[in-house]
């Protein structure tokens, strides 16, 4: 047996490195150029609407429906390009920060007024982003030819067609998903591993049918732009909520609890 199998303070150090890893990479996005920062949540929310697309063109051409095993299967994992594409090109996501962002705060290394600037800008930039792609796509959708806007509608109402403190509650799932993915892509060693990862986490989000605030907001963004049947108090409602409960699930179950077991393991 190895001695990494024998000796606990080794899997502890793995922690205690990933959870360096984590901090260093939190305090440097604090420290960034503000417009640098708006930029990348922009370029990270025009990015991940090419998942809520793919899904609406997905269902628009599948024979199956929600409900159906495999069509839930291949959606949940189209659901995941948008998040491979913003993950991998290293662009700045809100649902990542609520655990990245929070732990130089719980460390004492940043204040809650720098966590709510960096929160700020990549949140107004996830935001902004995923309406022009939102836009852009609606105007093109004509010329496309393989969307039913039907889809956009189905999707949507899948997120909002619930009470408002299940909103909340998926939400704090969703943020907690993310959070983990945080953590995890953080401690694999290889792209393979990330893909992985983020296939298998994205998609556990997309087969759920949490709400994520930002693939969310595009998803509900179409059928509203789309359908009669979403209303602007049904995408605010999911947006406020969706994003209260991502940055709870992100910030007390992966950023406190993995800091406190990391640290205190330590002592």
């Amino acid at each position: 047996m190895s001695d990494s199998q024998t000796d606990p303070s080794t899997a502890q150090m793995s922690s205690r490195n990933i959870l360096d890893s984590l901090l260093e990479t939190g305090l440097h996005e604090m420290h960034r150029d503000r417009f640098g920062l708006l930029l990348s949540g922009l370029s990270a929310g025009l990015d991940i609407g090419f998942g809520p697309l793919i899904m609406a063109v997905v269902l628009t051409l599948s024979p199956g429906s929600f409900g159906d095993l495999g069509t839930e299967l291949l959606l949940a994992s189209v659901y995941s390009i948008g998040f491979m594409f913003v993950i991998l090109g290293r662009s700045e996501l809100f649902t990542e920060h609520t655990t990245l962002a929070v732990i130089p705060v719980i460390d004492r290394q940043a204040s809650l007024r720098d966590l709510g600037r960096l929160w700020g800008l990549v949140y107004a930039g996830n935001i902004v982003g995923g309406l022009c792609f939102t836009l852009l796509v609606t105007l093109l959708m004509p010329e496309l030819g393989v969307v039913d806007p039907q889809s956009f509608e189905t999707i949507a109402l899948k997120l909002v067609d619930h009470d408002l403190p299940w909103l909340f509650v998926g939400g704090v799932f969703a943020g907690w998903l993310m959070g983990l993915l945080a953590w995890l892509v953080t401690a694999a060693q290889d792209t393979t591993s990330r893909i992985l990862l983020v296939l298998i986490v994205t998609g556990t989000i997309g087969l759920l049918h949490l709400p994520h605030s930002i693939a969310g907001n595009v998803e509900v963004l179409f059928g509203l732009l789309v359908s009669s049947a979403i209303t602007p108090a049904d995408y605010a409602a999911f947006l406020v909520l969706a994003t209260i409960g991502n940055a709870f699930g992100g910030g007390v179950f992966v950023a406190l609890l993995k800091y406190g077991h990391v640290v205190r393991g330590a002592n």
